[in-house]
């Protein structure tokens, strides 16, 4: 069987009845050459569609990714970018395409390059290399990147493929985590330094408080005592301080208007700083704050005198009030909690910090100050307030363009009470105390204190003893001042089972530390009150008294 291509001729065209000549050609291996050229044809038709097909899908997958992706040349000129590439760094394809991209920084080009050189050379291909990358617009971004040599069709190395990762918000939440266990580990740190020095403060406090209640004011020595006293007293603010930080300073919160604390707190620096000019921007109708007004003025206090050390000529000082929500707060250094805040600014036009200052502003005892011009904990005590606030506080600052502080503090649906307080004086009283505290120094004195004002004083050095001369005492006991931190049976257990004894026991929480945290807690179950050491004869009188008129 094979092909043939027939034709004919007649022998005569004037006649034709003299026949026709008929001539066959052997086609075959023509027909077979026609059939191979068709199915070449269809495989050539069929491979050029798969291959358009592959390239829209590569392309599709160079677009699409979520990743910034370059193709280089071997001489690290451009040849591909993606449009996530042109998205996080600015520049497009038409701008740098056979040109290298400008967003090398000085101080990487060393490691870089030698990856480069690896990875051209001898095809390492490089993973998750953390540096740094400029964007068009300046910016400085922290960039993960994976690259890898690539072959053409070949098998011949063409050129390099990087592909990018902006890591700039994970570089800030590590950042924001470490910060937040530094702070954690140095307030806790702080907070049972500040404990242990109230203790002590507490024996002297008291007994200083004794001799000043026994001595006629004509003493020579009265005056002495005095100052002493408020020696003392001036000492407790540094504790103070490092409780602010450590977030244990809270111990009287009331709906507040923050405009209100404000203003006081500016009538007193601006006395003291007459050549600083204080600007006032602040909202009305402003949201009240559940805050302790004290805590919030030494804040506010701090934030000023550091503002006007940046400006020793003096200069303008600027606060500015309003309300906010979560949404507004976005971009900060933190995670936001939903909800209403109030935001106070505070803007000097002093002298500024750079970027490795700022980095260290709240730490404790940081200072930029000379020798004895500061401790370094007035921001740390800030900021630990602020915290302990639930609310949030960041700088901003440049080098010779001042500094702007912003604090955030989220909003109460709580009524402002506008009853005002009632001076202080020394209450005498009658009944039976029972005093609890583990510290020698400071249950002699507090002893001696509750006799001076009248009382008859049982006395216990832990939880344990506590609860076995309540037992045997409790129908003549009017109050058990309980302390807080003791070894063995703290105060908290010592208070429930006392409770369990006699559930309407009087129970006075006295501790180093202040209401926050484990005192809240224990006044949350029903305590009736709280004093913070050190206190002398009129806190302490005013305190038991306004527990017992109120149980």
């Amino acid at each position: 069987m094979f092909d043939v291509l027939l034709s004919s001729a007649p022998f005569d065209p004037e006649d034709l009845s003299k026949g026709v000549t008929f001539t066959a050609l052997d086609i075959t291996y023509r027909k077979q050459a026609e059939l191979a050229l068709r199915e070449s044809e269809e495989e050539c038709r069929g491979l050029f569609e798969e291959s358009k097909r592959s390239e829209k899908l590569y392309r599709s997958l160079l677009h699409s990714s979520a990743d910034a992706i370059v193709m280089y040349d071997f001489e690290g000129k451009v040849e591909y970018i993606s449009p996530m590439f042109t998205k996080i760094f600015g520049w497009t394809l038409e701008e740098i395409i056979g040109e290298r991209v400008p967003f090398l920084p000085d101080f990487e080009k060393e490691a870089t390059m030698t990856i480069i050189k690896d990875l051209v050379e001898n095809g390492k291909p490089c993973h998750g290399f953390e540096t740094k990358r400029y964007t068009k617009e300046g910016n400085l971004l922290d960039v993960s990147i994976s690259a890898s040599r690539y072959d053409d069709h070949e098998g011949k190395p063409a050129g390099t493929l990087a592909i990018l990762r902006d890591i700039s918000e994970k570089r800030r939440l590590e950042a924001q985590l470490r910060q937040a266990h530094k702070m954690e580990a140095i307030g806790t740190l702080a907070g049972g330094i500040a404990h242990d020095f109230n203790n002590l403060m507490m024996g002297m406090l008291g007994n200083i408080s004794l001799i000043l209640h026994e001595t006629d004011p004509d003493h020579p020595h009265h005056e002495k005592l005095k100052n002493v006293e408020e020696l003392i007293q001036n000492s407790s603010k540094l504790t103070n301080q490092l409780l602010g930080f450590a977030r244990k300073g809270k111990y009287e919160v009331k709906p507040t208007n923050l405009n209100q604390i404000i203003k006081e707190s500016l009538e007193t620096f601006g006395r003291a700083r007459k050549e600083i000019t204080i600007h006032k921007n602040l909202a009305k109708n402003l949201f009240a704050l559940e805050l302790d007004e004290t805590q919030i003025q030494q804040v506010l206090l701090n934030l000023y005198i550091n503002a006007g050390d940046a400006m020793p000529g003096g200069g303008d000082l600027f606060l500015k009030t309003m309300n906010v929500t979560h949404k507004e707060m976005q971009g900060r250094p933190y995670d936001t909690k939903p909800g209403n805040y109030v935001m106070l600014e505070i803007t000097d036009q002093g002298t500024g910090m750079d970027e490795n200052i700022m980095k260290r502003i709240f730490d404790p005892f940081f200072t930029t100050k000379e020798m004895g011009r500061g401790t370094g904990l007035g921001l740390a005590s800030a900021y630990g307030i602020v915290k302990g606030h639930a609310g949030y506080i960041d700088v901003d600052s440049k080098k010779g363009h001042g500094t702007t502080f912003s604090i955030y503090l989220p909003a109460s649906e709580k009524e402002i009470d506008e009853t005002l307080d009632v001076p202080e004086r020394l209450d005498e009283g009658i009944g039976t105390i029972l005093l609890v505290d583990d510290e020698e120094m400071v249950l002699d004195v507090g002893v001696e204190m509750l006799k001076k004002l009248g009382y008859v004083v049982l006395e216990a050095k832990n939880g344990r003893e506590a609860l076995e001369i309540y037992k045997e005492s409790k129908d003549r006991v009017d109050m058990v001042v309980l302390d807080m931190i003791m070894p063995g049976m703290g105060g908290g257990e010592a208070y429930d089972k006392i409770k369990e004894i006699e559930p309407r026991a009087v129970v006075l929480l006295s501790s180093g530390y202040s209401v926050d945290g484990r005192a809240q807690e224990i006044l949350d179950r029903g305590c009736n009150g709280f004093i913070q050491k050190p206190f002398n004869l009129k806190d302490l009188s005013k305190k038991i008294k306004e527990v017992l008129n109120t149980k």
